[in-house]
């Protein structure tokens, strides 16, 4: 479903130059990178999907970052998160963008955090409203789900407060144990944040 759309890997020495990554004068406690077999291995490549004149890509470089932060900062899960925290949560994230085709305005989002190996947790979906009804919101699933390096992971996680029955044809289910999971939550961190 997915196509690749760059080269595999650069050399590691290319990885340290892209992250401003300085390993002489890096803190003792933290690993050489240099040495790090993770870094010969992340994959960079992107991938996306061309359907009914909608791309569903995880180009960094194609997101609106206006468009996502407009959303997030006005939706119940994240009233008021700053632009930057935006950003770097999709920096840290495998992020996914819809657009429409060819004008490649940003119609849609969602984030995984994962380590690629055992976890994801799928945050910040969303189809713009005037977008809605399209079946979007289930293609960006299935383009998630299908991700190469979102395959053979041991548990999914999401939270929700409205969108149970699209999780539920992508395998979600409530969690079978609710007593195992926990949470440390502030939720007016973005309030404090923003008053000063």
């Amino acid at each position: 479903m997915w196509h690749g759309l760059s080269s595999p890997c650069p050399p590691r020495h290319a990885l340290e130059r892209a992250c401003h990554i300085q390993t002489e004068t890096l803190p003792t406690f933290v690993p050489d990178l240099s040495r790090r077999a993770d870094l010969a291995t992340i994959p960079l490549m992107t991938h996306e999907l061309r359907e009914s004149g909608v791309v569903f890509s995880d180009d960094p470089a194609r997101l609106d970052f206006n468009v996502i932060h407009g959303f997030l900062t006005n939706c119940y899960w994240s009233p008021g998160i700053p632009m930057e925290t935006v950003r770097r949560a999709a920096a840290n994230s495998i992020a996914f963008g819809v657009y429409l085709d060819p004008s490649r305005d940003q119609i849609g989002y969602a984030r995984v955090v994962t380590d690629r190996a055992t976890y994801a947790y799928l945050a910040d979906v969303f189809i713009l409203e005037q977008h809605r009804g399209r079946g979007l919101s289930k293609t960006l699933m299935r383009c998630i789900t299908s991700h190469p390096d979102l395959q053979n992971l041991r548990r999914w996680m999401l939270m929700t407060r409205d969108a149970h029955a699209l999780y539920a044809q992508h395998g979600f289910t409530p969690l079978r144990d609710a007593t195992r999971a926990m949470e440390r939550l502030d939720p007016d961190i973005y309030k404090r944040s923003n008053c000063c």
